[in-house]
């Protein structure tokens, strides 16, 4: 039985559920109760909503299947499994959105530098892009193209972004990423597979959205209600209590700007993306800003806000 904590607990899990009943292993939900039950059998999953997590738990499993495992994606996610499932030696195939594996006797042992994780990342790239006079350097990030959309995104509304030093370690692109602010922000309009490349990202994008002239609009993202919290709403809460003009909708949102942002006290909701996203709106905000139960963003980024000192 795997338990999680209770943001986690309450994640649909019957999407991982379900394929793996196929394949013939002992699973069910809730609680989570894996495992018990071999050989496996391949499978053809369709998957209807993106998920980068519930591919590689498909994918994994077909490692010990009979036959080949294959997953379809309704649009194309994260791919970083593929890649190092590949590395090690792995038989995997990979042709548009459809990713097909098969039985593993073995993966070969690689050594690697495990380059920064972009979703960390893209505090300090929102960061740099709206406080005056920034200029920030991130070392060693993994620009994955599978993850480069919020990037793009980025770009298109005006922040400067270069890379340098462009390499590669164990089939993964890596670069060191520069960022400045540029003048007056041009405002977002994501959709569908977009929302879904950069879902992790989707939070601090808003945080940019509030600065951007005129109306931007992000829908698509009906996912992150589903998060550790509903992150949609708590957004929505957050950026509204320092004076952003933002409408949260079924799958998104729709946000005004630019709006000077004022220092609030808000809450987290026990989410670590929502709490750095609203640290990241208190560095553009007049006055103190207080975030509760900040420190959820040891769950993925411990030393969050001793890099925010440092930058500061």
């Amino acid at each position: 039985e795997l338990t999680g904590d209770e943001s986690l607990s309450r994640r649909p899990m019957a999407r991982v559920v379900d394929p793996l009943l196929q394949m013939g292993a002992a699973a069910s939900w809730p609680p989570l109760r894996v495992g018990g039950k071999t050989p496996l059998r391949g499978i053809e999953h369709a998957m209807t909503t993106a998920s980068a997590q519930v591919k590689s738990a498909v994918l994994l499993a077909g490692l010990f299947a009979e036959g080949r495992t294959a997953v379809i994606e309704p649009v194309k996610t994260r791919d970083h499994s593929e890649l190092m499932l590949g590395a090690m030696g792995a038989d995997i195939h990979v042709d548009g959105l459809r990713v097909e594996i098969g039985p593993a006797a073995e993966l070969r042992p690689i050594d690697i530098t495990v380059p920064g994780d972009f979703s960390s990342a893209a505090y300090w790239l929102v960061a740099g892009g709206l406080v005056a006079g920034s200029y920030v350097r991130l070392r060693s990030v993994g620009v994955n193209p599978t993850r480069m959309a919020f990037a793009g995104a980025l770009l298109a509304s005006g922040i400067r972004i270069v890379r340098i030093d462009e390499r590669t370690e164990a089939d993964e692109p890596v670069a060191d990423l520069e960022v400045r602010p540029s003048g007056d922000l041009r405002p977002f309009r994501i959709t569908g597979g977009m929302a879904a490349e950069m879902i992790d990202e989707l939070p601090v994008l808003a945080v940019a959205a509030t600065q951007a002239a005129g109306t931007s609009v992000i829908e698509g993202a009906g996912e992150l209600r589903v998060k550790e919290s509903d992150r949609l709403a708590a957004i929505a809460e957050g950026l509204s209590a320092m004076g952003a003009d933002i409408s949260p909708q079924e799958d998104g949102w729709i946000i005004n700007g630019p709006r000077q942002l004022e220092g609030a006290r808000v809450r987290s909701w026990g989410d670590h993306r929502v709490a750095m996203a609203m640290a990241v709106a208190g560095l553009i905000a007049d006055g103190k800003t207080e975030i509760e139960d900040a420190e959820c963003v040891e769950i993925s980024y411990p030393k969050f806000f001793d890099d925010l000192e440092y930058l500061c």
